[in-house]
């Protein structure tokens, strides 16, 4: 197709009038039917950021352990011992919707590239899953197809999935949330980075063929979904984890000997991202022949061969004269290598068809000038305040209800489809702790990693429940022995055109800065996911975290479950439980309203404190954080681990309800042989500490005063949490 293009080609392309208009401004001219499809995968909210980059600026994203912020593939921070740790989470949303075994298996893939891309060996994946209603007629399908596509991936690439998160609201009816992180290792000195520089040095293709499958998967994941989403199945890619093994080991060979300038996954918009972006950090120009480019259909056409989204693909830079080495190790691994293009001192992105140019535009056009929004914000409705409650009669039959509910219930169905062990580094597996833990490779260290948060918490206030995501992170990843040290983040909101939805997102991000400063936990890496809603509807504003925190010693990791009997059991952390938002309120009345729990940076960082002090003093026996579901939850999972009961006592005038089922900023149950040693430790860092009880018996006892609360049989309080996941699928 030629220019004059019509407005539906426009719009077809995701671009408004305004913006097509731009293009021709800074080209000089109409562009042609490929630069078109560039200009609009590369001006697309998903590769572009358009209406977030002036918010993201905000982020605090550097630190002492820092080696490479945003801006790059992933992020990097310095583990000791010579090693880095890579990182960071991306979201395949859209496509996980539409193809939930492939859009999930790919989003798997896409974030491995990321992380090897950087020289680093993945050795931990992490998976943050939103689901619908479970009684929505669609969310069967979606649980079982994302889950499927995110094991048959991670599983036969042979990287270990060792932790995650997953809840469940109707919010995520028609737009389901599928967040993957990858952490790898590398050494500090060797980190590589997306870069085409020195004028002359050769660009290799490596990887898979070429295909048809994600043309435009960049535009359709900044798009809302609408009644035609269903037709959408061409833009997503499929994966072939088999070939993204031989793809990692080729890589990491290939930068083992210092042939390499720079390299870049294809990920987002393809060939036409990897090769902007790069010429872009760079200050440089690019000149590809397209007809170089492997193929596996015939008769594609430039436009075709610069969107294809096809998986496991990688742009290098390579040094001049080193060309026949990189060739040599990339075909012994038998993947595809070819020599697409040359590094120029142009500026300019060229690409040419058997001899003809194609494309000639200024990288800056495509990349630098793209457009930058500052879209209007409006606080969004003040949601209603928490109404009348009746106090349930059986409060242990209330905490049996809890149990069961999906976004609490056990995820044991989920993770034993991970493989877990694989390459034998998991320190902590799935469902033992508040976080995942890994070795570091040749050392006694150890890698810690938690995802999640509470869209509840964040629909009733943004800012409060973006502090609250980091925390809660933070606090996962100290109960098991480790420093929270950086985060990542994936930011998933509805359409940022609507003024409400643009200041959930400002607001979020200003939480997510306080608590990361209040914590010393700096942004290195992210994704904003936008257009999160069907037909009108979005979701609850979902700012994941990504928490990654450093150990001295694996041996020293704890677990969440009480390990034995006539233990003490203590509560760290003294903030007030609440209603608002909580999984307790939206059980009793199906409501959603607030206030959520307050965050107090001070209370945070000296709850952290305590905890690590603690950890250090060989205090802690095991510790588990007090999330959805309030205290009673949390102590009948203390439970569950190791089948051991425990008889507690809990002081409160308030209602009996809120007390154990209202949540609350960071509160810990710890189990421990040196209770008074604990509590002076707390005590030294002014945090609330109180003992509740003793570990011991087949039976979770708790009391206030003379009146007994709760009083059932761990095995029977198990039953319901053990299973609540499979009869919903079922």
């Amino acid at each position: 197709m030629k220019p004059p293009y019509t407005p539906e080609i426009i719009r077809q392309h995701g671009l408004t009038a305004d913006e097509y208009a731009r293009v021709e401004r800074l080209i000089g001219r109409a562009p042609t039917w490929p630069e078109l499809g560039v200009f609009s995968v590369l001006w697309s909210e998903h590769c572009a950021y358009k209406s977030s980059r002036v918010h993201l600026r905000r982020l605090p994203t550097t630190g002492p352990k820092v080696i490479q912020g945003p801006g790059e593939n992933a992020g990097v921070i310095d583990a000791g011992d010579g090693w880095a740790v890579v990182f960071k989470m991306e979201s395949h949303n859209h496509p996980s919707y539409i193809e939930p075994y492939q859009g999930a298996a790919t989003g798997v893939g896409g974030i491995l590239r990321d992380v090897f891309t950087m020289g680093a060996r993945p050795v931990a994946l992490l998976d943050a899953l939103r689901f619908g209603r479970p009684d929505h007629p669609k969310t069967p399908h979606l649980v079982e197809g994302v889950v499927h596509g995110i094991g048959g991936y991670g599983n036969c690439v042979g990287v270990p999935t060792v932790g995650g998160d997953a809840m469940f609201d109707a919010s995520y009816d028609g737009n389901i949330l599928v967040n993957a992180m990858a952490v790898g290792v590398a050494r500090a000195d060797r980190i590589f980075l997306g870069r085409a520089e020195g004028v002359g040095n050769p660009v290799f293709y490596v990887g898979s063929k070429t295909g048809r499958d994600g043309i435009h998967g960049a535009t359709m994941a900044s798009e809302e979904f609408g009644e035609d989403s269903e037709s959408r199945r061409p833009t997503v890619q499929v994966g072939d984890p088999f070939t993204e093994k031989l793809l990692i080991e080729a890589c990491l060979e290939v930068m083992g000997e210092d042939l390499l300038v720079g390299i870049q996954d294809m990920g987002a918009a393809g060939l036409t991202s990897s090769s902007c972006e790069m010429a872009s950090r760079s200050g440089s120009g690019l000149h590809l022949k397209l007809e170089a480019v492997p193929v596996r259909e015939s008769n594609m056409t430039p436009y075709e061969l610069l969107l294809s989204e096809s998986q496991e693909r990688m742009l290098m830079v390579c040094e001049r004269g080193r060309e026949q080495r990189l060739i040599d190790i990339v075909t012994r691994w038998g993947l595809d290598v070819c020599e697409v293009g040359t590094v120029t001192d142009t500026g300019r992105f060229v690409c040419s068809w058997h001899g003809e140019v194609v494309v000639d535009v200024p990288v800056a056009a495509l990349v630098d000038d793209a457009p930058k929004y500052e879209r209007p914000m409006r606080a969004a409705t003040t949601p209603p305040a928490v109404g009348e409650v009746p106090v349930p009669a059986d409060l242990g039959a209330t905490l049996v209800q809890l149990l069961a509910r999906p976004s609490i219930a056990s995820k044991r169905w989920i993770y034993r489809q991970y493989d877990h062990m694989v390459r034998t580094g998991t320190a902590l597996r799935p469902g033992d702790g508040d976080a995942a833990v890994v070795r570091l490779p040749e050392t006694r260290r150890g890698i810690a990693m938690s995802v999640g948060c509470n869209g509840r918490q964040c629909a009733l206030d943004p800012r409060v429940g973006a502090a609250l995501a980091v925390y809660e992170a933070a606090i996962n990843v100290a109960c098991v022995g480790a420093r929270p040290t950086a985060i990542t983040d994936c930011l998933n909101f509805a359409s940022p055109e609507r003024p409400e939805v643009m200041w959930q997102l400002s607001q979020a991000i200003d939480g997510i800065a306080e608590a990361c400063r209040a914590l010393d936990t700096p942004v290195v890496s992210g994704n904003v996911s936008l257009y999160n809603e069907t037909e009108g509807r979005g979701i609850h504003p979902t700012p994941m975290i990504g928490m990654v925190g450093l150990m001295d010693d694996v041996a020293t990791v704890r677990g969440a479950a009480f390990p034995s009997a006539d233990l003490a059991v203590v509560l760290v952390g003294g903030a007030a439980p609440v209603l608002g938002g909580s999984e307790y309120l939206l059980l009793a009345t199906g409501e959603l309203a607030g206030p959520p729990p307050a965050f107090d940076a001070a209370q945070a960082r000296a709850t952290i404190e305590t905890l690590l002090a603690a950890h250090a003093d060989g205090l802690v026996l095991s510790a588990h954080d007090c999330s959805e579901g309030g205290l009673a939850v949390a102590l009948a999972e203390c439970c569950f681990g190791r089948d051991v009961g425990a008889a507690i006592a809990v002081v409160g005038e308030g209602r009996d309800d809120v007390m154990l089922f209202g949540e609350a900023q960071g509160r810990v149950v710890v189990a421990t042989d040196r209770p008074d040693a604990l509590l002076a430790v707390a005590a030294k860092h002014g945090v609330p500490a109180a003992i509740l009880g003793r570990t011991g018996g087949d039976r979770l006892r708790v009391r206030c005063a003379e009146r007994t609360l709760i009083d059932a049989p761990v095995a029977e309080l198990r039953r319901g949490w053990a299973t609540a996941l499979e009869e919903m699928l079922r």
